[in-house]
């Protein structure tokens, strides 16, 4: 088993990490859609920030185990991350509104379902774009 988690360490992280930051982003928008009744796109909206600074620390230090410590070096990973987060969000706000607002689909389904997207991509560009110094 330990041999099998080595090999894909990065990997298995992620998904612990992913798994993590989707339970911040579901949980947190139940909290403020459905307990203090805020609409569900400003509930998305403050769910986004709670799971993307989460996500920052978790990422950078366990799943990528950046080693990058010159200020500006680090200040540009951080720009990125967030920058690719941005992205990945225009694109959960976008497919909320769709299943939500134009399909009627339910919220939280339509939530978790979004959030597996949201989990690939991000991984994706937290690997190609963000974290790419930590890969060499």
């Amino acid at each position: 088993m330990l041999k099998i988690y080595r090999k894909y360490e990065e990997i298995i992280n992620y998904l612990i990490v992913g798994v993590l930051t989707t339970l911040i982003s579901v949980l947190s928008y139940a909290l403020f859609a459905k307990v203090f009744h805020i609409h569900y796109m400003v509930s998305n909206i403050i769910s986004w920030i709670l799971s993307v600074l989460f996500a920052y620390i978790t990422n950078k230090k366990y799943v990528f185990k950046s080693t990058v410590i010159e200020k500006k070096a680090v200040l540009k990973e951080m720009i990125d991350f967030f920058k690719y987060r941005i992205l990945s969000f225009l694109i959960d706000v976008s497919l909320m509104y769709m299943f939500v607002s134009l399909l009627k689909v339910d919220d939280m389904i339509s939530k978790v379902l979004v959030q597996i997207l949201i989990i690939i991509l991000n991984y994706v560009f937290s690997k190609i774009f963000v974290f790419k110094e930590s890969q060499k």
